[in-house]
This record gives C-alpha cells, structure tokens and sequence, in this order.
C-alpha cells in the first residue's frame, strides 16, 4: 500500500501549546481507524506527529516560507488554516486573501497535482482583535470554488467559541480539536473517493452527520 503524505500548516491552532489541544492527534486516530497508509510530515514534529504549524505566526509569514518549505516537504495532501494573528483594526482581509492564494499557487507550481484543503477560519470570542473572521471567511470561499485543486474544509461551521475554546477564546480544547478533525477527515475521505474539485462539505451534511457519528465511535466526544 503506497503512503500518502500530509502536510499540516497553520499557526498555533495546527501547532498547539500545553495550554490548547490541536486537531492532529484527533485526524490521525480517525485516519488510522480507516487503516489507510497516511503519513504527516514537515519541518517540525512533536509527540504527534510531524507537521508546519508556526505558534504566533500569521499567513504572511507562512507565504514567505512555503515555497522553501514545500520543495522540502512535498505532501500529496495540504491542509491549511491561517487567519489569525492578524488585527481587526489594520483591515487584514485582503492581505490574509492575497497570501492564501500566493500559498495555494506557489504549491501548485511545485505540485500541480497537490490536493490543496483550504479551511474557513474558526471562530473567536477575543474581541475586536478577530472580528474580521466571519467576513474574511465569505473571501475564502469564494477563492476556493473558484480555483481548482482546492477544497474547501468548513471549518467555521459548527465551532462555537463558547464551548469549543480554551479560557483564551480563541485556541480549541479537545471538543473543538474533534470538530476540527473530523471536517478534515470528511475532506480526506471525499479525495478518497475521487469526489470532484470544490466539493462543499457544508453542503454535504449527511457526509458531515457520517463523519461526527463515526468520529465519536473513534474519539469519544
């Protein structure tokens, strides 16, 4: 059975800290019980897994690294979440916008046949610093069903900050890193199946009820 790589970038959301959990470990349970040959990979590693979440960093950051990075770390499947790190008062949307898709095309130019899963950005209570999320998150998805190769993971949809979030408001707990992990895993699994470009998971809400229930068989929720 040939391996499938995966490369995980972001910032302190993919990272994760002592004081917040992350979705990797959660994705790798709910990827192994389908006895796939998955392999995460990239430039960091922690008792998880290996991975190219960048604690405080911002999508600028990640667009002046990723072209380095990739050629380094070539992952068949690219899961991406940035969006933070940014102030509502410097207007970050159309910077946030430009580097997204300067990411998406700079792995496209390594590997045109990357399958690109670009994530709306999880919600936050600490406010106004992130009030520009819900708009920054119409932006995505336009960019996303209007480019091919990329795939849009809602991650937005469904994650409560109240009851998904560390006292922080903003970094997951363990309910929130489930929800996460069980939207990449739906997206994974659509690949699998060779569902076609720009396929909506919000969309596809039986698909996303399948999901949840087989995850809290896997992960109790």
């Amino acid at each position: 059975m040939q391996t499938c790589t995966i490369l995980a970038l972001g910032d302190s959301i993919t990272e994760g800290s002592r004081s917040a959990a992350n979705y990797r470990p959660y994705l790798i349970k709910l990827l192994s019980a389908e006895n796939k040959d998955y392999k995460f990979i990239g430039p960091k590693k922690d008792h998880t897994s290996h991975h190219a979440g960048y604690s405080g960093r911002n999508s600028s950051h990640l667009r002046s690294v990723i072209t380095r990075l990739y050629r380094s770390h070539p992952a068949e499947i690219v899961l991406i979440h940035t969006g933070h790190n940014h102030f509502a008062k410097n207007k970050p949307i159309n910077t946030i916008l430009a580097d997204n898709k300067a990411i998406v095309k700079a792995i496209q130019k390594i590997n045109p046949n990357a399958k690109i899963l670009l994530a709306t950005i999880i919600p936050s209570g600490k406010l106004p610093k992130y009030a520009y999320i819900p708009d920054l998150n119409k932006e995505l998805k336009k960019f996303i069903k209007s480019t091919e190769g990329v795939f849009l993971v809602d991650q937005a949809a469904g994650f409560d900050w109240k009851k998904d979030t560390v006292s922080d408001k903003v970094h997951p707990n363990s309910d929130g890193a489930k929800k996460m992990a069980s939207k990449w895993f739906q997206q994974i699994q659509n690949l699998a199946q060779g569902l076609k470009a720009n396929t909506l998971i919000d969309e596809l809400p039986e698909n996303e009820k399948i999901a949840l229930d087989h995850a809290s068989k896997v992960i109790p929720l």
